[in-house]
Order: C-alpha cells, then sequence, then structure tokens
C-alpha cells in the first residue's frame, strides 16, 4: 500500500541537479587549489576564486537542506542526501580552509608533494562530479558507479588520510620533543 502511495506522490528530482552543481563547484575549488599551489604571483588570485566558489558551495548547500525539509518523498533516504551535501560542502570548506592559511601566512611556494596533491584532489573533485548524474538512477547505475575509477580512487584517499594522520602523529611528538626542549633550556 505504501508503495502504491509513494509512487502517486510526486518526488523532488531538482536535488540531482544541485548536486551536480555543487561538485561542479568543488572542481572549480579543486583546480583553483591546484593553481595555488603552483605558488608565485598566482595564489592571490586563486585564494579569490576559492573563496568565491566556497560561498556559492554554501548557498547550494542551504537549497539542497531546504528542500529536504520541504519534500514529501526524497529520491533516497533525507540523512543520506543530508551527508551526501555536507561531505561535498566539507570539501570545498576544506579548499577555503587551506586558502585562508597560506593567505595568513602568506606563503607564496610549495613543494613538488604539495602540488602532486593538488593534481590528486583534481582528478578526485572530477570523479565525484562525473558520478552525480549516475545517483538519479543509482539501481540501473551501480555497476558504472562501482567499476569507474571512483571506488578505487575512495579507497586511495582513505588510505591518504590515514597517511596524513600518521605525519600528523609524528608531528604531534616533534611538538612534544620541542616543549620538552624549551622547558628545560
Amino acid at each position: 500500500m505504501l508503495g502504491w502511495f509513494q509512487a502517486l506522490m510526486p518526488k523532488e528530482e531538482r536535488f540531482f541537479d544541485l548536486f551536480v552543481r555543487h561538485a561542479t563547484i568543488v572542481v572549480a575549488g579543486a583546480e583553483a587549489l591546484r593553481g595555488l599551489l603552483k605558488g608565485g604571483d598566482a595564489v592571490a588570485r586563486n585564494c579569490k576564486i576559492i573563496f568565491e566558489r566556497e560561498a556559492e558551495a554554501d548557498e547550494i548547500t542551504r537549497q539542497v537542506l531546504t528542500a529536504v525539509r520541504r519534500t514529501f518523498i526524497t529520491p533516497f533516504d533525507r540523512t543520506d542526501i543530508q551527508d551526501l551535501v555536507n561531505a561535498l560542502d566539507d570539501s570545498i570548506d576544506q579548499m577555503n580552509k587551506t586558502a585562508k592559511t597560506i593567505t595568513l601566512f602568506e606563503v607564496k611556494s610549495f613543494e613538488p608533494q604539495m602540488q602532486e596533491m593538488g593534481e590528486c584532489i583534481v582528478e578526485g573533485a572530477k570523479l565525484v562530479l562525473e558520478a552525480m548524474p549516475l545517483l538519479s538512477n543509482i539501481g540501473s547505475n551501480a555497476d558504472r558507479l562501482n567499476a569507474r575509477a571512483t571506488m578505487n580512487f575512495i579507497i586511495q584517499a582513505d588510505l591518504y588520510d590515514h597517511l596524513e594522520k600518521v605525519v600528523d602523529r609524528i608531528e604531534d611528538v616533534s611538538n612534544e620533543i620541542n616543549a620538552l626542549v624549551t622547558d628545560h633550556l
């Protein structure tokens, strides 16, 4: 009975357009971050682009969250929609925080490894954008979503996250050693 009722109720299909728009902004932010990491005169210009894209992304996030509250039947679980848009927004927010830190400390040159990470970020953002339209029909597109490099990228990204945390923990040890040395001078 509930299936019939849901079939008769109009569904909000606008979510998928908003997801694609948000992912497009994430790609633009990632490309600006990659440009920023090349250093030199491009830093300020690319920081400004990231700041602008982050503001655009916040507006789309607001639209999605409003639509979730106002829509009777959503294309998939409300919590999943909120989690997806928040994850998209978190990615551009992190780019924004990175750009703010670079601006604050007036950094103009970056290590090759940082530049390589910028390339990976763009690649990942493009994969996310490629996956977004496929969400409109998950059942038919599940094989395509899983067969693409998306899953491999997700696994690689998770590994990078763990490796970054290892670096952070080693940095914590270094900071503790520095504190000990400073206390005993």
